[in-house]
């Protein structure tokens, strides 16, 4: 897959000429977490190019990480499904990102501000089960971003995924996020608290009192927030 070879037999070699090209690790990243679909894997590395996201997943079906299913009574639409080899790679991914959350200072991280990136994440972070049983619409607003990537809704119902829009679904607004892109990314990775940054009024909350009260339970931070720094 890589497009230079180490010429090792060593294991870390021979697994980098396979995970080391660009995007690949990232790319395994989504498939671990649950996307299985082409345009669910775009959302998930948008600043992948579509030509490349296909070469990648070929490259990863070649290696024997990812098997192509057709998704039954659906003869034009294919899943991208890890192996028993890829799922392995799982405590790989994880132990990447620990070690990127405690080593990787702050600031290096917050130069790559990404609103699909974050609102992609924190769509599938969404726990429904302390939220009301109906459906409920929560539009998180970036008041410094420009007009198309401004603001955002998710909208969960009971017993669907949680779906994510940038264009008005029309529903009535339950909660309201207010606040800037870094702040939210801030809050998101662990680096502050939805309590202080409402504190220093860098985020404004309104609308229904029952998902305001219980914010921090169903809104799941990033898997990685938990992980205390090593580095400013």
């Amino acid at each position: 897959m890589a497009e230079t070879s180490y010429n090792q037999f060593c294991p870390v070699a021979m697994a980098a000429e396979i995970l080391g090209s660009r995007w690949t690790l990232v790319l395994v990243r989504e498939l671990v977490v649950g996307s299985t679909r082409f345009n669910e894997l775009r959302r998930g590395v948008p600043r992948m190019s579509p030509a490349l996201l296909s070469k990648r997943l070929k490259d990863l079906e070649a290696a024997g990480i990812v098997s192509r299913v057709q998704v039954p009574g659906e003869p034009e639409t294919f899943e991208y499904r890890l192996t028993k080899a890829g799922s392995d790679l799982r405590p790989v991914i994880e132990a990447v990102g620990a070690w990127g959350q405690r080593w990787i200072e702050t600031e290096t991280s917050l130069a790559n501000l990404d609103p699909n990136l974050l609102m992609w994440d924190m769509r599938r972070r969404i726990d429904p089960k302390p939220m009301p049983r109906r459906r409920s619409t929560i539009q998180v607003m970036f008041k410094d971003q420009r007009e198309a990537q401004r603001n955002w809704w998710l909208i969960v119902e009971p017993g669907k995924p949680v779906d994510l829009c940038w264009v008005d679904p029309g529903f009535d607004v339950d909660l309201y996020l207010s606040t800037d892109l870094r702040t939210m990314t801030e809050v998101w990775m662990g680096y502050t608290t939805f309590g202080k940054a409402r504190e220093a009024n860098k985020l404004v909350v309104t609308g229904s009192k029952q998902l305001e009260a219980s914010l921090e339970s169903w809104m799941c931070l990033s898997t990685f927030a938990k992980i205390g720094k090593l580095v400013a």
